[in-house]
């Protein structure tokens, strides 16, 4: 009787593993179970795709207003702006006589504001809760300088010295703070002087759209750079907007109805992804159940413990992107409909858990196409070579960063390219691609004949080290591992202690019922019978 009941809750478990790691269409033929979480993955991609498109087109109106207006501000507080920018910075000055004129043209263009700008603009109140120009300029303590006897006597303690200039100080004569004793800079110990004023703007654009408009809040910073001491003053224009709730707004139109039919439309999304969330949850307590059921069966069967590589199959990784996708939709979505109506303005965290969730979404789709067999050979392939990859990878990186430290330093003072880590970094990856090489074996700058035949060298060897040998390594390894998954598909898969269980049968009728109920259920994909065993899919 112990041996029966012993068989019998074999029979059972092995029945529950086979349907547990069915596909969706085997289950709906074995018990008729309808697949509500595939279909419910549909219905989400489609309204979450819905859903960032939509953001996406508001969000682009954001980032253009931000930055039409940054341009407009060069062009409307920087004397001389050619439109473009020189290099990292806006623009620049060589004479003493030009740098005066500079920071007077800015400081008069602020005065003129209203009268000279064609956007939504008004004065801002600064950190001082005061409106104006504020005006800082840094210089060394004290000190004397002669060049033509090579002489220099300076403290290097830096001093900070401000002015506030106010609409009413500048609606006098100009002359009355010109002729201040501020702005006689000298130039020797001067390091750098800073025009900071804060600007206020409306969004309308976005009433086009439907959308309640943005208040803005623009914090612009004129900086001119003089610590080279080069005879070259570089001029910086920084503008950072923030974007705060209109504290009146009264539009009439279709724009609140607009409004409304979006935050429905959000939280439905909002409810899809809760009930996604829940049903994958579900699924993976429910495999880690029977999990622990195999795992004692197991044990008490066999006296041995099962691999790692079948327990983890119980853990369905697909799922967990899934529930990871979902909790950013939740909370992006969340986010958005606050953005929408108008009590938050963090857009960019936004953008991030949106985008990144639907990139989530859409890569989840690879788990129902990988029921096809020749789409299962990309994933399996994947599957395999990701160890690989990532050993190699981290070997390779070594010397990339060997590479990327010894060009910063040594081709940093003579190459564009080569000022910053960062730069280094994206500049030999766009080479490994065999993106721009001419331009980066030309602008090198010939000063020094020893560091021009370094770069030579330089370039060359990690070209054909990258290029050559590890990228064509790199590619091996994938090829390698498509290979042997290939002939495994050709000649069968390692059976795992899993997959042996499963292939049991504890009597001839029980094996006869076990194929024509389960093993012969080929879905409705109509895979061949001898490919079930190469993958466990849940």
């Amino acid at each position: 009787m112990a041996h029966l009941d012993s068989e019998v809750k074999e029979e059972c478990l092995r029945e529950d593993l086979k349907f547990y790691f069915m596909n969706p269409c085997e289950k709906f033929r074995a018990r008729q179970q309808i697949p509500w979480k595939m279909g419910l993955q549909i219905l989400k991609i489609v309204m979450v795709t819905t859903q960032l498109v939509r953001f996406g087109l508001s969000n682009q109106l954001v980032v253009a207003f931000k930055e039409e207006n940054t341009v407009a501000f060069k062009h409307l507080f920087l004397k001389g702006y050619s439109g473009v920018d020189e290099d990292e910075y806006s623009c620049s000055v060589y004479t003493q006589e030009d740098t005066y004129e500079s920071i007077y043209f800015a400081i008069s263009q602020f005065h003129r504001l209203r009268n000279l700008s064609l956007g939504t603009l008004g004065y801002g109140e600064n950190e001082d809760n005061r409106i104006g120009l504020k005006v800082c300029k840094q210089h060394y303590k004290k000190g004397t300088m002669f060049p033509s006897n090579e002489t220099l006597n300076i403290d290097s303690d830096i001093e900070i010295d401000c002015i506030h200039l106010d609409l009413q100080t500048l609606s006098k004569d100009p002359q009355d703070w010109k002729n201040s004793s501020f702005f006689r800079l000298e130039f020797y110990r001067l390091l750098q002087v800073e025009i900071s004023f804060h600007l206020k703007g409306i969004d309308l654009q976005t009433i086009h759209s439907r959308e309640l408009p943005d208040c803005y809040i623009f914090q612009n910073t004129i900086i001119f750079d003089n610590k080279a001491h080069s005879g070259k003053i570089k001029i910086y224009f920084d503008s950072d907007a923030n974007i705060e709730e209109c504290k009146d707004l009264n539009i009439s139109g279709s724009i609140q109805k607009n409004t409304q039919y979006v935050l429905v439309f959000d939280a439905f999304v909002i409810v899809i992804c809760l009930a996604s969330l829940i049903l994958c949850t579900r699924s993976i307590v429910l495999g880690l159940r029977l999990r622990k059921r195999f795992l004692d069966f197991f044990l008490e069967k066999y006296k041995r413990c099962v691999c790692n590589a079948d327990q983890w199959e119980f853990i369905n990784r697909w799922y967990i992107l899934v529930i990871i996708s979902d909790l950013m939709t939740i909370i992006g979505s969340i986010l958005k409909m606050e953005i929408k109506a108008k009590n938050l303005t963090n857009y960019d965290l936004c953008s991030i858990l949106l985008g990144t969730s639907t990139l989530f979404v859409w890569v989840g789709v690879i788990r129902y196409l990988g029921y096809f067999q020749a789409y299962n050979v990309l994933i399996l392939t994947m599957q395999a070579s990701l160890p690989k990859v990532l050993r190699f990878c981290a070997c390779a990186g070594m010397i990339y960063l060997g590479y990327t430290f010894c060009g910063w330093i040594v081709l940093g003072p003579y190459h564009d390219k080569f000022e910053n880590l960062n730069t280094v970094a994206e500049c030999l990856f766009s080479l490994v691609n065999g993106d721009d090489m001419y331009a980066t074996f030309a602008h090198i700058q010939q000063k020094s004949l020893l560091v021009w035949l370094f770069s030579r060298l330089y370039l060359y060897s990690f070209i054909s080290l990258f290029i050559y040998m590890i990228l064509s390594l790199f590619i091996a390894i994938i090829t390698d591992s498509y290979d042997t998954i290939k002939k495994y598909q050709q000649n069968g898969f390692p059976a795992t202690d899993l997959q042996e269980f499963l292939k049991e049968c504890g009597s001839k009728e029980k094996c006869q019922k076990e194929s024509s109920s389960f093993l012969s259920c080929i879905c409705c994909l109509r895979r061949n019978g001898s490919d079930d065993h190469l993958t466990l899919i849940n």
